[in-house]
């Protein structure tokens, strides 16, 4: 599943080619995502983008009326292409503008979304819930020790809980408590609130040192046979569980915690 750096990139990938331009065509082919495509977004023909946003892992695509919302789901990518690239499989959903490009949603597993919030009124609730973003001044020192007071659950679950902190995914998580000599297993309330304002200062660090590598992607989301999906980082632990630690040679070991991966250095983190 695309994390949050894998969608500040997209984000940041797409907006100069649609911030400013007029919507000619609303097309969707499958309406049957996460939730069903509403046939609100035919509303969007004429409009203008005023901007793109992103909220956790939805892009905000921002008009006069309302916000167009976009979730990438497992598998979704989102390209702008020339309008008369050929529709491949799995292309379920395509802004057009006037300018001759077109704004598309490829998703193989259909777990993504497309939702119209009229007058940017959040009915489902899918962004009135979520925690602060990570790279904001809200999530600060003191912020996460105060959240975890009294939490038995495991560390790593609490940092993925979008209702603690938004874009911390497992990718992150990992990264994150390796750097910060933190057990996955560890639990959340037990942990100094020390320790903690070092974690939310080194999950910044992780997640910007992330968006600052997808960078070198941004071209790909005018290729119609892009898929940058998670761009090349330079990992510590996530995906090297039985390789040696990067920093002291033990050998990394790899356990399930909520159906997701935690691979860890038991000499480094503690």
């Amino acid at each position: 599943m695309p994390e949050l750096p894998e969608v500040e990139v997209c984000r940041l990938g797409i907006s100069p080619h649609i911030i400013g331009q007029h919507v000619s065509e609303v097309v969707v082919r499958n309406a049957k995502l996460r939730w069903p495509i509403p046939d609100d977004v035919q509303l969007l023909v004429g409009q203008k983008v005023l901007e793109v946003d992103r909220r956790a892992k939805y892009l905000l695509i921002r008009f006069a009326t309302g916000t167009l919302l976009l979730h990438l789901g497992m598998s979704g990518t989102i390209r702008v292409i020339d309008d008369n690239t050929a529709v491949a499989k799995h292309d379920h959903f395509d802004l057009a503008f006037t300018h001759g490009k077109v704004l598309r949603l490829n998703d193989p597993r259909r777990f993504g979304a497309v939702l119209w919030l009229a007058e940017d009124q959040d009915e489902q609730g899918l962004l009135s819930k979520l925690g602060p973003e990570p790279l904001s001044a809200d999530f600060c020192e003191g912020y996460l020790f105060a959240k975890a007071k009294n939490k038995k659950l495991p560390i790593k679950t609490f940092l993925m809980n979008n209702h603690i902190v938004v874009g911390v995914g497992n990718i992150y998580a990992n990264e994150a408590l390796f750097q910060a000599g933190i057990l996955p297993t560890a639990k959340a309330g037990d942990i100094s609130e020390q320790d903690y304002n070092r974690l939310t200062k080194i999950i910044k660090q992780v997640l910007s040192a992330a968006i600052k590598q997808g960078g070198t992607t941004l071209k790909d989301f005018t290729q119609a046979d892009g898929r940058p999906g998670y761009f090349a980082q330079s990992l510590y632990v996530y995906g090297r569980a039985g390789q040696a630690c990067l920093t002291c040679k033990s050998t990394l070991l790899e356990i399930r915690q909520s159906n997701r991966s935690s691979v860890y250095c038991p000499t480094c983190q503690q």
